[in-house]
């Protein structure tokens, strides 16, 4: 599912970890991925796909184009 309006804050950390966290690109083995961290670091994955760059995956969080996972 696109995210056709601009979500900020990250749906399965509220969800599932009760944390209301900013969305922001992060990092992993697989590539770029919109989710969110704290100071302990990451909590969730919330884009459905890894971009193959940072910048891509920013494009991405401010177009409201990437899909939402429903699970972590």
């Amino acid at each position: 599912m696109l995210n056709s309006t601009t979500v900020s804050t990250g749906m399965l950390a509220a969800e599932y970890a009760g944390l209301s966290l900013p969305l922001q690109v992060l990092r992993s083995g697989k590539g770029f991925y919109i989710g969110t961290e704290n100071e302990t670091g990451p909590v969730s994955r919330e884009s459905v796909e890894y971009f193959t760059t940072a910048e891509r995956a920013e494009r991405a969080l401010e177009k409201g184009t990437w899909s939402q996972r429903q699970q972590p």
